[in-house]
């Protein structure tokens, strides 16, 4: 069913949507329809993922596009406007309305509006085996007559229903009408008599004559949705007409009944979703405690539920860095040897030396992370797809209001482990302004995936066995220190109360492997992308400012030495003594002689590296990093980790001439204390966002003050914490 036509011009060609509310099952089933033929972008002009796929049925090419989830078709949030614009202007040949069987009430209320638009639709009740476990019965083909559109019963993350459902879309593509039997929702006789006159307005004008249902726009003007309204009227030649009747007609219902028009509209579609569940559904069996929620009288748990959510995360960061360990070792061995194999195979000069110590050191060692990089987003996506992470929300509720903020500013921090990018596109779920803007300045402050190779080669190199227990500190220290902040930017720079929420807490649910594997590798290969663009690139950059300028040859000082070391030979072959000794004599000699030569390339190698443009910028903040207990070449590799932060290892071994990630670390072990380096770690978790994680804060507040504003409090607050550790240890004898 997943497999691809090699030539996909020969089959033809069905656009789908999925659209439906969240945590319905929606990605579940968009992972299970297109598998690994998918691609992740952002929908234009603006930073909301986007996500498409294919997958190829008889003779057809599905294209699927999934859509961001959404509770209605009003413009209320970005969403929302997302999905109804995509809708509306690309006119997916087939929508999929994926409603979560167990929750069916909530959910329907979008399917009325795609019955009201008028629009080809057939409904996916997911996770089906769930509802017959609650004892949830539900009279299939009467359903779908009351919908007017086909109603297929699917668990999708088992793969049940799909084939039915491929099967459907080809017979709802092949019927030229827009449903199987038209459906109309009927509102009180006052807002029916109303929504007459604006459907009698619209029909005068033949520019609105097209696919969508002239019912549906004049449902839109009672609602009096602007944004949609714009969409479809602006181009209206009767559009001031239009206008006047739906404000005539909105006066009207208000008079008549007491209340706005939007009310009674939202009363109709629910009266109607009342009346369809009374006649499909039956509860069989009495009402007893759900899983869920025996779950989450120990998981959520005032006394227990803290330690519980702690020890997740422990275990989540610990279990990173030690199974990670041992898939590092074999990338690390993978990656010297091709060091060898090239240092043999090219001839000795600057080109050998770009590809050897720029390209493969650089690249090479970030790359031998991508493990701990897979584990950690494994892990996130387990904790996604269960459904903890919503409690965790819920739990942290208290304790974000500690930060002036609610649980809800919790989600976007927590994925924040992922990536910091994507976090502050996820604030948009919050509605009052200042919380979204404390939310979006103390995001950078959560350690992102792209920070996680610094802390394992830092502290494994520094710190042995208890590595795992720093790096989790590390990370705990990122959330207070975002409690922290976020209640001195509550009461100073935003006054305003945080608005309360009503946060959904889905059911728990158990994903599949090869979801959690889907997941895990789409988030993968942004990182692998890096290696292969950024990192790449600026490892050559590195490189280039550690090699020039050209430093004098060594090649006369170790011709002296030879030739000294010569001198001494023939005059012991010469002497006396018995052969015996002068074969332990000459032994000796060649062992010095090396000694000498190796002494004079490492001082070569240091005053190269002191002289290049590298060393001398290094030398330029040395001044302001020796408070915080490393040099220069530390203070160099966090500069570069401004474009990412995977680059920071990488310039550290050029910058050490580190051939290897054992070698490095073992370099770092000498020229790092346990205190200088957990310094090192502090820094590198607040200082400067990196570069794309600035441009999305710029993006998302649309305001180059509160970008320039995230840069320099992050800095100067890592700057401070740093100094403070180091300065202190020091005196309290730590060091």
């Amino acid at each position: 069913m997943h497999e691809q036509s090699d030539i996909k011009t020969q089959c033809k060609t069905i656009s789908i949507a999925l659209c439906g509310n969240p945590n319905s099952g929606k990605t579940s089933l968009f992972n299970e329809l297109t598998g690994s033929h998918q691609h992740v972008g952002n929908w234009p002009g603006v930073t909301v993922e986007k996500k498409k796929g294919t997958v190829c049925h008889e003779d057809y090419a599905i294209e699927v596009v999934d859509l961001p989830g959404t509770y209605s078709l009003t413009a209320f949030s970005l969403e929302e406007i997302i999905t109804r614009n995509y809708i509306l202007e690309e006119k997916p040949d087939i929508i999929i309305n994926v409603v979560d069987a167990t929750n069916m009430e909530r959910n329907l209320y979008l399917t009325t509006q795609l019955i009201e638009m008028g629009v080809k639709a057939i409904v996916t009740l997911n996770v089906y085996d769930e509802a017959k476990k609650k004892g949830i019965s539900t009279d299939i083909p009467l359903l779908s007559d009351l919908l007017g559109m086909p109603v297929i019963p699917t668990v999708a993350n088992r793969g049940e229903g799909i084939r039915d459902l491929l099967n459907c879309v080809l017979e709802v593509n092949n019927v030229t009408s827009a449903r199987a039997r038209p459906v109309q929702i009927h509102y009180k006789s006052d807002v029916e008599q109303e929504i007459d006159r604006l459907q009698a307005a619209i029909k005068k004008n033949p520019a609105l004559n097209g696919s969508v249902s002239k019912r549906w726009i004049a449902i839109k003007l009672l609602e009096q949705d602007g944004q949609a309204l714009e969409k479809l009227l602006s181009d209206s030649a009767e559009w001031k007409d239009i206008e006047k009747q739906a404000e005539k007609s909105c006066r009207q219902i208000e008079d008549l009944l007491g209340d706005d028009s939007e009310t009674f509209i939202a009363d109709g579609r629910y009266g109607f979703i009342r009346g369809v569940m009374q006649d499909v559904c039956r509860i069989k069996k009495p009402a007893r405690i759900r899983k869920s929620e025996l779950i989450d009288r120990v998981l959520t748990n005032r006394i227990l539920g803290f330690p519980i959510f702690f020890l997740i995360l422990w275990t989540m960061f610990y279990s990173t860095f030690s199974l990670g360990q041992y898939p590092m070792d074999i990338l690390e061995v993978m990656v010297g040897h091709l060091s060898d194999w090239l240092t043999m195979a090219m001839p000795r000069g600057l080109f050998s030396d770009l590809v050897i110590n720029g390209i493969v050191a650089g690249a090479g060692s970030v790359i031998v992370f991508l493990p701990t990089i897979l584990i950690l987003f494994f892990f996130i996506s387990l904790i996604e797809d269960t459904g903890y992470m919503a409690r965790a929300a819920f739990m942290m509720d208290r304790i974000m209001h500690l930060a002036g903020l609610h649980g809800k500013s919790f989600i976007p921090l927590i994925m924040g482990f992922g990536c910091n990018a994507p976090a502050i596109m996820a604030t948009r779920v919050l509605e009052n302004k200042s919380d979204r803007l404390i939310t979006i300045l103390i995001n950078p402050l959560m350690s992102c995936s792209a920070r996680l190779p610094i802390y394992v080669l830092i502290a494994g190199s520094c710190f042995g066995n208890q590595a795992g227990n720093v790096i989790f500190s590390i990370y705990i220290l990122g959330i207070l220190l975002a409690i922290i902040i976020g209640r001195i930017f509550r009461k100073t720079l935003f006054k305003a109360e945080s608005a309360p929420f009503v946060l959904e807490l889905p059911p728990y649910r158990i994903p599949t492997f090869k979801s959690l594997l889907l997941h895990m590798w789409s988030r993968g290969s942004i990182f692998l992308g890096k290696v292969g663009g950024v990192i790449m690139i600026a490892s050559v950059i590195i490189w280039a400012l550690s090699s020039f300028p050209r430093a004098p040859g060594t090649e006369e000082q170790a011709a002296g030495i030879n030739a000294s070391f010569q001198h001494r030979f023939n005059a012991l072959q010469s002497s006396a003594i018995n052969s015996a000794d002068r074969t332990e004599e000459t032994a000796r000699l060649k062992a010095e002689l090396e000694m000498q030569l190796e002494a004079l390339e490492k001082t070569s190698d240091r005053m190269h590296m002191e002289n290049s443009y590298l060393g001398r910028l290094g030398k330029v903040i040395e001044p302001v990093v020796n408070p915080l207990g490393f040099g220069w070449r530390e203070g160099v590799a966090l500069i570069s980790g401004f474009s990412a932060k995977e680059i920071v290892i990488s310039t550290l071994g050029i910058s050490y001439g580190a051939g290897s990630e054992s070698q490095l670390g073992s370099i770092l072990a000498r020229e790092l204390s346990p205190l200088a380096a957990y310094s090192f770690l502090v820094f590198t978790l607040m200082y400067i966002p990196c570069l794309g994680t600035l441009v999305v804060i710029y993006r998302e507040l649309e305001s180059l003050r509160w970008t320039v504003f995230a840069m320099f409090y992050t800095l100067s607050l890592a700057w401070v914490l740093s100094f403070i550790i180091f300065q202190g240890g020091r005196l309290l004898g730590l060091e």
